[in-house]
């Protein structure tokens, strides 16, 4: 069975993306390292099943400067905590994997917010379920529902501001639907 050939625009954000890989990898930006990276970028693409990643087209810059606000308060609130629970309870300290089911079911929302939630200290993604756009995480200092269900609208309300920032037109309704109704 053959692949559906994909234009090379459609492919060049990812064969980009793939020669400064190349570059960083081999700390070396210079013309011959580049060229050879799109070489084998080139190739990659081509030669190898890569799923495609459907971006939406849109992004919202004024989105951005808040989410990274947000993000790095709770990456700075999330270390202390972690710290301070390292410090007094120890290994005593009780987890948990919690299930997570997203709004959007695109890849890229499901993974941005997958690797936002994951650089938080205290919780990382385990698993993911693409079929129901579930996140399982391995969350710390988790010793009830209500914990869970803590964490469960911190990771949607993380999702939201992803969807803010660049989800698809029906995200973003479904979104503006779903804060409608509350």
């Amino acid at each position: 069975m053959s692949r559906q050939r994909i234009p090379l625009i459609t492919e060049l954000p990812l064969v980009i993306w793939l020669v400064l890989v190349w570059g960083a990898l081999w700390q070396d930006f210079g013309p011959g390292t580049l060229v050879f990276g799109a070489i084998i970028a080139y190739a990659v693409v081509n030669f190898f099943y890569l799923p495609p990643v459907e971006l939406t087209g849109r992004f919202n810059v004024l989105w951005v400067v808040p989410f990274l606000g947000r993000f790095l308060v709770k990456l700075v609130t999330a270390s202390l905590e972690v710290f301070w629970l390292a410090v007094s309870k120890g290994p005593t300290l009780r987890n948990a994997v919690v299930a997570v089911q997203l709004r959007s079911h695109s890849d890229f929302l499901v993974t941005a917010t997958g690797h936002a939630i994951s650089l938080i200290p205290g919780s990382l993604v385990l698993e993911v379920d693409r079929s129901t756009s579930t996140l399982y995480l391995h969350c710390l200092n988790v010793a009830s529902a209500a914990d869970a269900d803590a964490v469960r609208r911190d990771v949607r309300a993380t999702e939201a501001w992803l969807i803010r920032i660049m989800g698809s037109g029906p995200d973003l309704a479904a979104l503006r639907r779903e804060r409608a109704e509350q």
